[in-house]
């Protein structure tokens, strides 16, 4: 029997059907036999192989390959029953290269690929995304040690308290730090809660963590100036918890590169960075780390050094740099109530 081309009938699931870039990533990450099957899905083995005449074993190996590979996700993990192909761009992004064990033969390709694309098509549709939206559908959590002994602190700004209420665990390489090969901070950054760590730990592109193994994680991406984000709602149940730079980052590099402000991916917290200065020592360490222009170096009256200022229109309370504050003149102060966090998170405009 004939089929339609099967890389062009996945690109076009995915909007993407004039996209030679696009065609060219699902050509490294599956075979031809490959994207036949993901077309076909969620048929089950046994009428894949008669219809594409191939034997039963063969068609489980390969199911089996493209759940490794991140191309189809299934309901259940162990028997691979009701796999279907990735939904959007954005889960095959995230699964085909957060993947702990991607195959070196193929990994710098498929990641130089990723990255053609994203620069070239779907970084300039992404912000146009973005830009439609009035209320931020992620939201930023702060710093733990920056917010920690701050009163009227509640469960949805600590971080501390959002991975207790998971039930299970999974760190897992970040795919926007493997795309661009970030040295500067952690790559095993991601965090993936309940049913998506199963999903991680099943099909090997994660590993499981402890709580106390987790905490470990998001002090690491604290010291290194990552900015934890969540759901843009009163929640702690969610499936991930990203740890972002703006110069690694499939959601803030394209609003950056648009000229859009930051704060359009995620909302702020309740919290907000101030600065004493007659503490600063003027070393400018906080301009660095922060991720949204939110600082400046000021000449105050009497004053020989330029001092940090905060511009509170731009402060997302991430509390990254009040951390690293060595004369520890920056500090954090509540400046919104918890009616600030939606109950629900908001819809994606149309």
């Amino acid at each position: 029997m004939e089929y339609p081309d099967a890389y062009d009938v996945l690109a076009e699931k995915h909007n993407q059907s004039k996209s030679v870039r696009y065609r060219k990533i699902l050509e490294l990450l599956m075979t031809q036999i490959q994207a036949q099957i993901a077309v076909l899905l969620p048929a089950t083995p046994e009428d894949l192989s008669t219809k594409l005449n191939i034997d039963l074993s063969r068609v489980r190996n390969e199911i089996h390959d493209l759940f490794v590979k991140g191309v189809i996700i299934p309901k259940d993990f162990k028997t691979m029953e009701g796999a279907r192909f990735c939904r959007t761009v954005l889960q095959l992004h995230d699964a085909s290269e957060a993947n702990a064990r991607l195959d070196p033969t193929i990994e710098p390709e498929l990641l130089d690929a990723w990255e053609d694309f994203c620069q070239k098509e779907w970084y300039p549709q992404r912000a146009e995304e973005f830009a439609k939206r009035d209320i931020p559908r992620d939201r930023v959590i702060p710093a733990y040690k920056s917010v920690k002994d701050i009163p009227g602190l509640t469960r949805y700004d600590d971080v501390r308290e959002i991975l207790r209420a998971a039930p299970l665990i999974a760190v897992v390489p970040c795919s926007c730090r493997r795309q661009v090969r970030h040295s500067k901070t952690i790559v095993e950054s991601c965090l993936q809660f309940g049913r998506s760590a199963e999903y991680a730990i099943a099909r090997g592109s994660g590993r499981q963590v402890s709580y106390d193994e987790a905490i470990k994680v998001v002090d690491r991406a604290e010291e290194d100036g990552q900015v934890h984000t969540w759901p843009n709602e009163r929640t702690l149940s969610y499936g991930v918890m990203c740890n972002c730079t703006r110069d690694a980052c499939v959601a803030w590099t394209p609003i950056i590169q648009q000229g859009l402000s930051p704060l359009k991916r995620a909302a702020k917290s309740r919290f907000q960075a101030t600065v004493n200065q007659d503490v600063c020592s003027g070393c400018q360490q906080c301009i660095d780390r922060c991720q949204f222009d939110a600082i400046d170096m000021v000449k105050f009256l009497g004053a020989k050094k330029l001092k940090a200022a905060v511009q509170a229109d731009k402060c997302a309370g991430c509390g990254v740099c009040v951390i690293a504050c060595e004369p520890r003149a920056l500090s954090m102060e509540l400046v919104r109530a918890l009616e600030h966090i939606p109950e629900h998170r908001p819809v994606l405009a149309q």
